[in-house]
């Protein structure tokens, strides 16, 4: 609408806030006429990463001012992601996007916002950067929506149960999805979202999917197609309805009149207890769940000197090798005193989130290093562990409640419980006193204490009749540390089969357990399945882990040291074909059939790029004509995925010539004319940049380019790609390796 009025391809729509005020204003009172009650402030980019040198406070401030001159009744600052990548998958950190959060959000409240609307967001963990910005300083309710692409997924593999699931416990006032597709695409979305949200459902569909017809950006749903989908939207337990790219005053009015007199669905989430990684949710109570022990440093010497000299692919060994046998959670302990825990557990934390997709269960006593790690954990993690001593409960529950953590209470105390009687005590006063505190009884798992036979054989037979009371009777998940009950003994591990065994007959929700363990596949059953070396790493002959390995696990530490050993027997040349490819190429496998995601795809990229400084092989080389010249097109800032794709043709050895971010036509004429590469690839975020992205390709056309075109992008389609004179579609990064693959003879 803004573009109908004036405003240029790739401009910043925010400017108009202070040049154009009665254009924005006339654009909001057309969306209150038409039923509106909730106009969002044209603040969308108004961010200071994206807005460099402008007076951002400013342009915020007016937004929110015209917003609340349209006689809306509410009016929602509106926010949405930096449009580059947070840590560990690229270089933006939690704490600097934290900042640019915290000010737009306190400006926006000044400004006299009702509520805030993160949207559009792709990042989880960016996500949750910006609501707990907008928690922690400002009193608005807070909505945050996700958007998703066909696959059901987030450009970063984040589905919509682990969205929900996550937003949910970290207190969002309402969970939902925006952009994305069609109304009618999103359904299954929306099921998934409304089973899961404890908290109002939001739904901003596009009106349907973008094309262009006489130059301009058209959508395919017409305002009735668009106002019967959302009702059915609504009677999915949607109770918070508008739209997003595309939809006009008339789509509002369309959705209004359908909408008179439906009464807003009562939804009944069933309590459920889960713990979620950035692409995984587990939930606990829903058959038996195998939490890996592995990660935890008591009585492994090996783990406890890689913790200490910061060997971070005996780790990520550890963390690939437990997720392959069927682990469904790891524990994650990192607590020595040679170390310090918060920097270590941190570090850690994010290597393993990136390399396997299992949530985690941050078990440490420390609540410096627990509250850093679950603020800066991707997802809703499992804590272990409180106890009933006061200073357990001071410590531990706030952090607990504040980051939406499932958390695991050990029936202990003042005094050591003996009996099954004596662990229920302490379980029931769990419940009592964590519910007091503001826990969710569903967000209450308990231990019931594992103690050696050793010094007591009954220990055994009264922890599991304390499971069994605990589930029967209190109705909350347990889990129990298997290999405790046999310290001190002989043949342990058949004495903690049995014990399992047990336990699990009692109804033992997850046992904490080494999940290498046969004896233990054999009690569960074919949950697990044992390993002897895992797949994904080979060795040299002292034992440590080889080049392919250390890019298929994404572990960075060594590779520079590894590639200059083996330099002295190999040429570059065959370590790129001989290691470095096939392992990307095993990668990108699993990435296209959905057993990896994005992030695994860019750690492995990152391990390569490593690799090939090291010896000062492939994409930096600057003697060499490029292959391919990658630019976002004129008036777009933003580059994530172009970012990520000039990493993985690197990767491949590819020379990448990128222009960079909102680059005009001519400035990629140029650039041809002066390399001749055979490949361009040109990257378009927003819908109202796609007709720049033409533009490119008619004026390398009119230059008597020969390079061949590939186009991507959040809102390009395989169609959309060839309205606008694309060779290629791009849909991923390892979709255009391969079409780099097709047009580059090396």
């Amino acid at each position: 609408m803004l573009q109908a009025r004036g405003l240029k391809a790739g401009a910043f729509p925010e400017t108009y806030n202070l040049t154009h005020p009665e254009i924005v204003l006339s654009i909001h009172k057309a969306y209150v006429a038409a039923g509106a009650d909730v106009v969002t402030a044209n603040t969308f980019g108004a961010n200071p990463f994206k807005m460099k040198g402008m007076d951002v406070a400013e342009i915020i401030t007016r937004g929110v001012e015209i917003a609340k001159a349209s006689g809306a009744s509410k009016v929602a600052l509106d926010v949405s992601s930096h449009g580059a990548l947070l840590e560990p998958n690229g270089t933006l950190t939690f704490d600097e996007a934290y900042e640019n959060y915290a000010f737009i959000m306190k400006t926006g409240e000044k400004a006299g916002a009702d509520l805030i609307l993160i949207e559009t967001m792709s990042d989880l963990l960016e996500a949750k950067c910006a609501l707990l910005a907008a928690k922690e300083n400002t009193s608005l309710p807070v909505y945050v929506t996700m958007t998703y692409t066909e696959d059901g997924r987030t450009f970063l593999g984040t589905d919509p149960v682990t969205a929900t699931v996550t937003l949910s416990s970290l207190g969002a006032d309402a969970v939902g999805v925006n952009c994305s597709l069609g109304a009618r695409d999103m359904l299954p979305v929306i099921r998934d979202i409304a089973k899961y949200a404890t908290c109002p459902v939001i739904v901003q569909p596009n009106a349907g999917l973008p094309k262009i017809k006489s130059g301009m950006t058209v959508y395919e749903d017409t305002p009735d197609i668009f106002a019967t989908a959302m009702k059915e939207i609504a009677s999915l337990g949607a109770t918070i309805l508008g739209g997003c790219c595309g939809t006009t005053p008339e789509h509002i009015r369309a959705m209004r009149a359908a909408l008179q007199g439906t009464k807003p669905l009562q939804r009944e989430v069933k309590p459920y207890t889960a713990a979620t990684s950035q692409t995984k949710t587990v939930f606990l109570g829903d058959g038996v769940k195998v939490i890996g022990e592995r990660l935890n440093p008591t009585g492994k010497k090996k783990l406890k000197a890689a913790l200490i000299e910061g060997d971070m692919d005996y780790l990520l060994h550890e963390a690939i090798d437990q997720e392959k046998a069927g682990a469904d959670i790891l524990d994650l302990n990192v607590g020595l005193p040679e170390i310090n825990e918060a920097e270590v557990l941190v570090k850690v934390m994010k290597e393993v989130s990136s390399t396997v997709t299992l949530p985690l269960q941050l078990d440490c006593s420390d609540p410096v290093a627990l509250e850093r790690a679950c603020r800066l954990y991707s997802g809703k993690p499992i804590i272990n562990s409180v106890n009933m001593k006061k200073s357990s409960l001071d410590a531990i529950v706030p952090i607990a409640k504040k980051y939406g953590a499932t958390l695991i209470g050990l029936c202990l105390g003042d005094t050591m419980p003996k009996t099954h009687e004596e662990r229920y005590a302490y379980a029931e006063a769990l419940v009592k006193e964590l519910t007091s505190r503001g826990i969710k009884k569903s967000d209450i798992v308990i231990d019931c204490l594992v103690l050696t036979i050793a010094t007591d054989p009954t220990q055994a037979d009264e922890t599991a009749l304390a499971v069994k009371e605990v589930t029967e009777k209190l109705g909350v998940c347990t889990v129990l540390g298997i290999s405790n009950v046999s310290f001190g003994m002989p043949d342990r591990l058949k004495i903690n089969a049995a014990f399992l065994s047990e336990c699990l007959q009692a109804g033992l929700s997850a046992p904490i357990l080494n999940p290498l363990v046969q004896e233990y596949a054999d009690v569960l059953g074919g949950k697990l399945l044992t390993l002897e070396t895992a797949e994904y790493f080979t060795f040299d002959k002292e034992g440590a882990v080889g080049i392919r390995g250390m890019v298929l696990c994404g572990s960075v530490g060594g590779v520079e040291d590894a590639v200059k050993e083996t330099l002295l027997t190999r040429t570059p040349l065959e370590i790129i074909n001989e290691e470095f490819i096939p392992a990307l190429d095993e990668i990108g496998v699993k990435f296209e059939k959905g057993e990896v995601f994005l992030p695994r795809l860019i750690a492995a990229a990152e391990v390569v790029k490593k690799g090939m400084e090291a010896m000062k092989a492939g994409g930096e080389d600057e003697d060499k004509a490029p292959d391919v010249i990658l630019a976002t097109v004129k008036g777009d800032i933003h580059d994530i995925g172009k970012n990520i794709v000039k990493m993985l043709l690197r990767s491949y050895g590819y020379k990448v010539l990128d222009l960079g971010k909102d680059v005009p036509e001519s400035a990629v004429v140029e650039a041809w004319e002066r390399t001749h590469a055979p490949l361009i690839g040109l990257s378009a975020l927003m819908t109202t940049t796609v007709p720049s992205m033409k533009s490119t390709i008619d004026a390398l056309k009119a230059a008597g380019s020969t390079a061949k075109v590939a186009v991507g992008g959040a809102v390009l389609t395989e169609e959309y790609a060839r309205t606008v004179g694309a060779d290629y579609y791009g849909k991923d990064a390892r979709a255009t390796v391969k079409i780099a693959e097709q047009i580059i003879k090396r």
